[in-house]
């Protein structure tokens, strides 16, 4: 997924942390949630500001990361 529209990160917004569209809802913020158990409807009916295509960015940001992680410790 495409996500470099949706997650944005501002130096004085959250301390810099990826947030989803310049909003203060920071990526971290949506995985904790779904970590806890919370469905995405649930996130939706709470934050009312979110879609579905944020919380599919935050997911598809978190498998970059990890991806990118992955790699830059894999050895030679």
């Amino acid at each position: 997924m495409n996500y470099e529209h949706l997650i944005t990160v501002e130096p004085g917004k959250r301390s810099g942390k990826p947030c989803i569209r310049g909003m203060r809802i920071a990526v971290y913020d949506v995985l904790e949630y779904l970590a806890s158990g919370m469905t995405e409807d649930e996130i939706l009916a709470d934050f009312s500001e979110l879609t579905r295509e944020d919380i599919k960015a935050c997911l598809s940001f978190a498998a970059d990361r990890e991806r990118k992680l992955f790699n830059a410790t894999a050895p030679l």
